[in-house]
Parts: structure tokens; C-alpha cells; sequence
């Protein structure tokens, strides 16, 4: 358990990637796509409401909604910002960069179960999360399994 520890929340972080590189190069995929979606929802007229996930915006409340996606355009492109300074500069905090998107997908579905949203069909984002979920999962444990294993050949 110390050693997960250690390779999540290195002591030196450092632009080393310990272990396999395939988690790595698939997360650079991730931020970049989590980029363009993050400006997507800050700067389309609609936040991606309407023309993307197919909500209503004929109601009352429509500008409210607009408003919230937009907002969460913003703080998804906070989060896409750490991610690519992580593929730039920080290559060591990988595993935890995983560990951190498992954990915001999750967080994610848990909100749509407390308080679900009726959609006109099946937004991008929810197919997403079904692929992303166990994507995160699989690359967190792969980056953890190769990391560790590169560091007890190297002892």
C-alpha cells in the first residue's frame, strides 16, 4: 500500500513516467479531447445544452441552464488545464491524473443518480462516462502495476 502511495503522490514529482508509457499516451488523448469539450461548453450560445445534450431550452429557467453549462465549461477547463500541464511538465503525477478522472466520473454519475435530467436522446457525455469510467480504472491500475514493477527492477 506504501508503494501505491508513492506512485501516486510522488515525493519527487518529476517529468518521468515509471513504468509503461501506454497509460500516458492515452491520457494525452484524454486532455486533449477534454480540452475541446471544456471550450465547447464555455463558449457555444447554448453551453452544449440544447444543440449537444438535447435539453429543452424552450422552458423557463433556459438562460439558468445555459448559464450552468457554461459554468462547467469553465471548471472543465480548469481541470483539462492541469491535465495538460501534468502531460507536459509533471509525467510523474500520471497515475494519479487517472486516479483523479475515475474519481470525477464517478462523482459525476452519482449527481445524474440524485438528480436525474430528462434528455430529448442520450447525451455524448453519458455514453462517455460508460467508456471513460472503466478506461480511468484500467489505465490507473496499469499505470500502477508497471510503476511499481519498474521500480523493483531498478532496486
Amino acid at each position: 500500500m506504501k508503494k501505491v502511495f508513492e506512485i501516486l503522490l510522488p515525493a519527487k514529482i518529476d517529468n518521468v513516467i515509471r513504468g509503461t508509457k501506454i497509460p500516458f499516451y492515452i491520457f494525452v488523448i484524454y486532455a486533449i479531447v477534454s480540452t475541446v469539450r471544456s471550450c465547447i461548453h464555455l463558449l457555444s450560445p447554448d453551453g452544449g445544452a440544447g444543440t449537444i445534450a438535447g435539453m429543452d431550452l424552450s422552458v423557463a429557467g433556459a438562460d439558468g441552464i445555459i448559464f450552468a453549462f457554461a459554468l462547467w465549461g469553465s471548471s472543465q477547463l480548469l481541470f483539462a488545464l492541469i491535465q495538460l500541464l501534468a502531460v507536459i511538465r509533471y509525467r510523474s503525477l500520471i497515475p494519479f491524473m487517472w486516479l483523479m478522472l475515475a474519481l470525477e466520473v464517478l462523482l459525476r454519475e452519482l449527481v445524474g443518480a440524485m438528480k436525474p435530467v430528462t434528455f430529448a436522446h442520450t447525451p455524448p457525455g453519458a455514453i462517455g462516462n460508460q467508456l471513460i469510467l472503466p478506461l480511468a480504472a484500467l489505465m490507473l491500475v496499469w499505470s500502477l502495476w508497471s510503476a511499481s514493477k519498474s521500480i523493483e527492477e531498478s532496486k
